[in-house]
């Protein structure tokens, strides 16, 4: 344990920062057992606090008018534990291994009347606190509030100056551990401030913290004490496993699938038969006296404005989409422990570091074949693409953060600590699998030659335009996943835990299914019409789906969730924003490949003798 914390303090000082930021993503994941002897201490860090229906909205324990020592020493944090708004400190309370207190004095307070009513505000927002011992966290309210009648109406506000520490063990090392208020009365910190309070002379209100410890023998092993930590929950549970919808889903989604191949192969079973009647002449000759998507073969592939944007649009997708896989194979193998402070946010920063390479790769190798020439631009458009916007949400978010006070606000040493991993790792990343895929990247592979001349378009109906397919394209993989989705989000914006990858990585799968027939629909649709612009189409037919999920995120803010104030709600539509990119860029990607692998099928298929 003291060797990682050490580790963990020289990164942020320290010299290889490329070297750091792997040290600081990987050693989270593992969890190693502390052993304790009979009365050796075992330290209690306080953490952080802040309003219960406000996940994002935290600050520094210390913020509140509390016990503290004279000088407080905090403890090293990992990069992810930094990312997810922890700062811990050493606290007051002196807990020893088996040995059990009772009724300990912590310190003794005389508050002023401002800090009275700081304490009062922060009770009527339900605050909680959050502690940590042995990187177990112990969740608590930081005071009590009672709302009856009407007339004549009551409201009373009391502050817990009594915890209860209840702790199990097993053999040498410590299992779990919760705190209750049971038995105890709140100290009342009645309207009108200290002036008006129990206790309250010329010098303020006069409080006494007290606190009690009791061990209890368990007989689970410290390998299984994530179990007992999912079992227990301080916030309500609402996530269980909805098998039901997921059937509901699989079902529709196999239904849609189905329903478009068996529809697509019988019309194409036609037009190729149509089509190969005539056994004469080559590829150029196919356009005489036919309609349909036959007639556009000298058009169909030609390549497509600001080639740049769209490459590196595919490159970051296709990031993403390995970033999102590893992820899910990360934890399903088990990598994340529930107790574990930040895992999931390391393990994404350094694969997002280290598949920086994928998207440079995907987007100069495709800018290359389709006869790009400022493959240099390109490799600094697909570095920037993403990590421009991060950085500018980034930047308002933690402005609000850091104006508030809030713990969710980075110091300056692990920006710094991120800029360098995209420095030093990110964008050489980039770089090199750029410069990789060009010099790999092969002729495009396009079964018709394309004419110099474009042919003109024909005016297309209203169901054919780029909004319709948009709105079509978008909500059918929206509606494949909208039903995992409010977990995701109840995960991510609420208190819970989620732990079902297994069908994450079913749902993830049918997205992408269904994204990529859909786009195969709508662009046999656009070309029947005889409009061969296909290319920005068949990414923002099913990238639209972004679209949907942004809406989904403004349902759930007012109709799911009880978040309010400044801070929560510009973080929570900051990454809202970003999360709706991602997926526009994940699903633009699939469905742009599944189009033209189909448009090369198809005309592959046409005898051309």
């Amino acid at each position: 344990m003291t060797a990682r914390l050490e580790h963990s303090g020289l990164c942020v000082a320290g010299r290889s920062m490329r070297l750091c930021v792997l040290v600081l993503c990987l050693l989270p994941h593992f969890g190693w057992a502390v052993s304790y002897k009979q009365g050796d201490p075992v330290t209690l860090y306080v953490n952080k606090v802040g309003p219960y229906h406000n996940p994002q909205e935290t600050y520094h324990y210390y913020t509140l008018p509390v016990c503290r020592p004279k000088e407080v020493h905090h403890k090293a944090l990992s990069l992810g534990e930094v990312l997810d708004g922890d700062r811990m400190a050493e606290s007051l309370y002196n807990i020893r291994f088996k040995e059990n207190t009772e009724r300990q004095a912590l310190c003794k307070l005389t508050l002023s009347e401002k800090e009275v009513d700081q304490l009062r505000e922060a009770v009527e927002e339900l605050y909680y606190f959050e502690f940590v011992l042995d990187d177990i966290p112990i969740w608590g309210f930081v005071g009590y509030m009672e709302e009856s009648g009407f007339l004549p109406h009551s409201h009373k506000v009391g502050l817990w100056t009594h915890l209860d520490f209840n702790i199990e063990y097993n053999g040498d090392s410590v299992i779990f551990a919760n705190v209750s208020v049971k038995d105890v009365k709140p100290e009342p910190l009645e309207e009108g401030g200290a002036g008006h309070s129990a206790g309250v002379g010329s010098g303020g209100l006069s409080i006494t913290h007290t606190y009690s410890v009791r061990w209890f023998e368990s007989t689970l092993p410290h390998s299984r004490r994530a179990e007992r930590l999912r079992d227990y929950s301080f916030f309500p549970k609402t996530l269980e496993i909805h098998w039901l919808s997921i059937i509901n889903s699989l079902v529709l989604v196999v239904l849609l699938l189905g329903f478009v191949i068996i529809i697509l192969m019988r019309v194409l079973k036609n037009d190729f038969a149509r089509y190969n009647v005539e056994e004469d002449g080559g590829c150029d000759d196919l356009d005489q006296g036919d309609n349909g998507w036959k007639i556009i073969h000298t058009d169909v592939f030609r390549f497509p404005p600001y080639k740049s944007l769209m490459c590196a649009g595919l490159g970051v997708g296709a990031q993403f989409l390995t970033l999102a896989t590893g992820i899910i194979v990360m934890a399903l193998l088990g990598m994340f422990n529930v107790h574990r402070h930040g895992a999931i946010n390391s393990a994404a920063i350094v694969l997002y570091a280290l598949t920086s390479c994928v998207s440079g790769y995907c987007s100069c190798s495709f800018y290359t074949q389709i006869q790009g020439q400022r493959w240099v631009w390109n490799i600094i458009l697909t570095s920037a693409l993403f990590s421009a916007p991060l950085f500018f949400t980034w930047s308002v978010v933690n402005s609000v953060h850091w104006w508030s006070g809030s713990t969710q606000a980075l110091p300056a040493t692990t920006v710094l600590l991120l800029l360098g991993a995209w420095v030093l790792v990110g964008f050489p990343l980039t770089v090199i699998g750029g410069i990789v895929g060009k010099n790999r990247a092969g002729n495009f592979q396009a079964p018709c030659r394309t004419r110099n001349i474009p042919r003109q378009i024909p005016q297309q109906p209203w169901y054919k335009h780029t909004a319709v397919h948009m709105a079509i394209g978008g909500f059918l993989p929206f509606s494949a996943i909208s039903v995992e989705l409010y977990y995701i989000f109840a995960t991510a914006w609420g208190r819970e835990h989620y732990t079902l990858y297994g069908i994450l990585l079913c749902v993830f799968a049918i997205l992408l299914s269904v994204g990529a027939c859909i786009s195969v629909a709508l662009t046999y649709f656009l070309l029947s019409g005889e409009d061969y612009r296909w290319w920005w189409r068949s990414v923002l037919s099913t990238g639209s789906t972004g679209i949907f999920i942004f809406l989904y995120s403004l349902f759930y803010y007012h109709n799911r969730s009880n978040m309010s104030g400044l801070v929560q709600s510009v973080e929570f539509f900051g990454y809202s924003l970003l999360t709706a990119f991602v997926f526009s860029l994940m699903l633009g990607t699939v469905s742009f490949w599944a189009s033209l692998a189909f448009i090369r099928y198809i005309y592959r298929s046409l005898k051309m003798d």
